[in-house]
């Protein structure tokens, strides 16, 4: 080696280094660091749920998720900027940083919890099948041979699955609204939904008769953070227990759902 390039090997590792701390810093870059830097969080939010979120005669989004987010931001110190997202679409949200939280009637299950990170329950929820009270349902049994309406790759389509005999016939649609708008059209025997959003259907159609049957899934709503964000996990559990301890939950639960957040886990 001659001593020129003897000479060069010092400043080819100083240059090496230096690359490497600059990825190293990118790398520690955190989605609370870029929040509390634009001092603005995006936050996905439901737009076709009713009551945890839907579009007000303001044009505003409103709701309970929409009121626990504008909560955790803030707590946080920042703005919210709301994404509106369906059933389908929320967790690719997340994982493709088109969003930093979901909330959004998010339910937990093995499966979401392999891709991302599940805060601390923030409110009560659960999806049932539903029917006109002149239809005889008292088992998962008497469902065969019937058509349903259900949101695709809501957690009350992937339950129904496994509950439901094969001749059940399914028929799916890409939102809430759709969902909601095919049973009362009489396009279904049977709906598949949360007990929230069935409830406010039966208040604005009376004169179907909508009534419980039988229950899906008991799921508290999570909020829902990327992996790999535990900095931010923590700060929204924090915000969440305090929340809690303070009746906040409470008070928002009341107000949207007529009814307390209950035993819901921290």
């Amino acid at each position: 080696m001659t001593a020129a390039a003897f000479l060069r090997v010092p400043r080819r590792l100083a240059l090496a280094a230096g690359l490497a701390l600059l990825t190293a810093g990118a790398q520690a870059q955190t989605a609370l660091d870029s929040i509390t830097k634009s001092k603005t969080i995006k936050i996905a939010v439901p737009t076709d749920y009713p009551p945890y979120g839907f579009v007000g005669p303001d044009m505003a989004p409103q709701g309970l998720d929409v009121a626990v987010a504008q909560l955790i931001a803030a707590k946080l110190g920042v703005k919210a900027e709301l994404v509106p997202v369906t059933s389908a679409n929320r967790i690719p949200y997340l994982q493709t940083k088109k969003a930093d939280l979901v909330i959004s009637t998010l339910g937990k299950n093995p499966d979401r919890e392999k891709v991302i990170n599940f805060s601390a329950a923030y409110a009560p929820f659960y999806q049932a099948v539903f029917a006109a009270k002149s239809l005889t349902i008292k088992s998962w049994a008497d469902l065969g041979g019937k058509s349903v309406a259900v949101t695709r790759g809501a957690m009350e389509d992937q339950e129904l699955a496994k509950v439901a005999p094969p001749t059940l016939e399914y028929k799916r649609f890409e939102d809430n609204n759709a969902t909601i708008a095919a049973f009362a059209a009489g396009q279904t025997q049977l709906l598949a939904t949360s007990a929230a959003v069935a409830g406010n259907l039966m208040q604005r159609n009376p004169g179907l008769n909508t009534e419980y049957k039988l229950l899906l899934k008991d799921s508290p709503c999570f909020v829902g953070v990327a992996k790999g964000e535990d900095a931010l996990l923590a700060k929204v559990n924090a915000i969440i227990a305090a929340a809690k301890a303070a009746g906040e939950l409470e008070a928002l639960s009341k107000k949207w759902l007529g009814r307390g957040t209950g035993d819901i886990p921290l």
